[in-house]
């Protein structure tokens, strides 16, 4: 009797393993870059279980009983890509843009951030930083994706934009007094340490990730100046010093120079844009490992319309024809500085969908195809601090994974077209 038990319990045991035993999914590879290096290895089988790799292999493996073969012989694998500066819920499209805060409420903002949320998963990009909305409905949509519920991106959410009274981003310019609304730091508008504060603390308790400033002027806001500095030293400090209290990195919009230094020194971990940093703010940038995120694609949209009569307000008009074409010249010299470089379009000014574009700017400027791809993936993954888990191909990393026919290390524009789209283990485009 004693023997028979014991034997059937080996039975059990046999069968509960087979039951848990994870099938895998194997994608076979025509040459894969990993982002651990700046060249491709050929011949490659990426082995995901669940939603992590969990090997990547020389040669086509053959797979076991319940396992899953992707066929991409004939493409190139990367890391799936990151865009570290896109607002999700909006995208220009000329003069009726600046009346939607008046005809759409904060549903139609959400429902249309979804929509562009799709649409930026689908061109290959599976975490992006969303920097400004107007009611937090992308912390509502992060949510929502998580718990599976949307599909779009991994998003990391600044929720409302932080400025002071009548700078760019304050949601009350351009309204009749009689009209406007009494805005203070909850809505994002701060004057003084106190205010600078408790606005930090209000995106905390709303659910943002991190922190997004407008120390400048700004090209699309109703507003005289893009480059005048905005924020004072001591209001920056308190946002800086506040938002690490809450493990918040803060990401700075700006143009002109004294903007950026001041932000700088105060310790911000980002400057977007960056029109018109010099040798100083260069050097300053790599003394404080300051990243810089070019948007040049939004540059040359802003320049182009510019050109279109009553396309923009009278006074966004100028600034766009002034400030617009410099950005790439701008992304030209920070590169060959050395200055540390994350990937970023402000998707939402151009179109959503089309934010593989900035890697042919990039390219064009001077930047290898090799670092325009680790700019989208190794370093953007360290501006968000997730480089454990996310950037590169790895043994034990999420299984963020896009592919294109082709080899973009000889041409930049195949990154496009991407054609496979896996975030998470989950394939959304194949």
């Amino acid at each position: 009797m004693k023997k028979t038990l014991v034997t059937l319990g080996v039975v059990a045991v046999s069968t509960a393993l087979a039951i848990t035993a994870q099938a895998a999914t194997l994608i076979h590879a025509k040459d894969v870059f990993t982002g651990t290096s700046d060249t491709l290895r050929s011949t490659v089988t990426i082995v995901v279980e669940g939603n992590k790799i969990k090997a990547i292999e020389n040669g086509f493996l053959q797979p076991s009983d319940g396992d899953t073969v992707i066929d991409l012989k004939d493409a190139t694998v990367m890391p799936g890509l990151m865009d570290m500066h896109v607002h999700l819920s909006t995208q220009f499209g000329g003069p009726q843009t600046y009346l939607d805060r008046y005809s759409l409420n904060e549903a139609d903002f959400a429902l249309r951030a979804a929509h562009y949320a799709n649409t930026t998963l689908q061109a290959g990009f599976t975490t992006v930083r969303n920097l400004g909305d107007g009611h937090y409905e992308t912390v509502a949509l992060r949510n929502a994706i998580n718990r599976g519920y949307a599909t779009g991106p991994r998003i990391y959410t600044a929720g409302k934009s932080i400025a002071t009274t009548g700078g760019h981003a304050d949601p009350s310019n351009g309204i009749s007094h009689l009209l406007r609304p009494d805005v203070g730091p909850r809505e994002g508008v701060v004057n003084g340490e106190v205010d600078a504060r408790e606005a930090i603390r209000s995106r905390y308790q709303d659910g943002a990730d991190l922190i997004k400033i407008t120390a400048t002027g700004g090209v699309l806001s109703v507003a005289k100046s893009g480059q005048n500095p905005q924020f004072m030293a001591d209001e920056l400090s308190a946002i800086v010093e506040t938002a690490d209290d809450y493990g918040m990195t803060v990401a700075v919009h700006a143009h002109g120079k004294e903007g950026m230094k001041r932000a700088i020194v105060a310790g911000v971990d980002s400057i977007e844009h960056g029109t018109y940093m010099d040798d100083e703010i260069r050097d300053l940038m790599k003394q404080h490992s300051t990243y810089y995120v070019p948007t040049i694609m939004a540059g040359k949209f802003v320049a182009d319309k510019a050109k279109i009569d009553g396309y923009f307000p009278d006074l966004v008009r100028p600034k766009a024809a002034a400030i617009g074409p410099l950005i790439q010249n701008t992304f030209k010299k920070a590169h060959r500085a050395g200055v540390k470089i994350a990937f970023g379009t402000d998707s939402g000014v151009s179109a959503h969908g089309d934010n593989a574009q900035e890697f042919a700017l990039m390219v064009e400027a001077g930047m290898s195809p090799a670092d325009a791809i680790l700019s989208a993936t190794v370093n953007s993954a360290d501006l968000l601090g997730i480089s454990d888990t996310l950037g590169t191909l790895e043994p034990g990393k999420l299984a963020d994974i896009v592919a294109v026919k082709g080899d973009p290390l000889k041409d930049i524009g195949l990154l496009e077209q991407v054609s496979f789209v896996m975030k998470d283990g989950k394939v959304y485009k194949q």
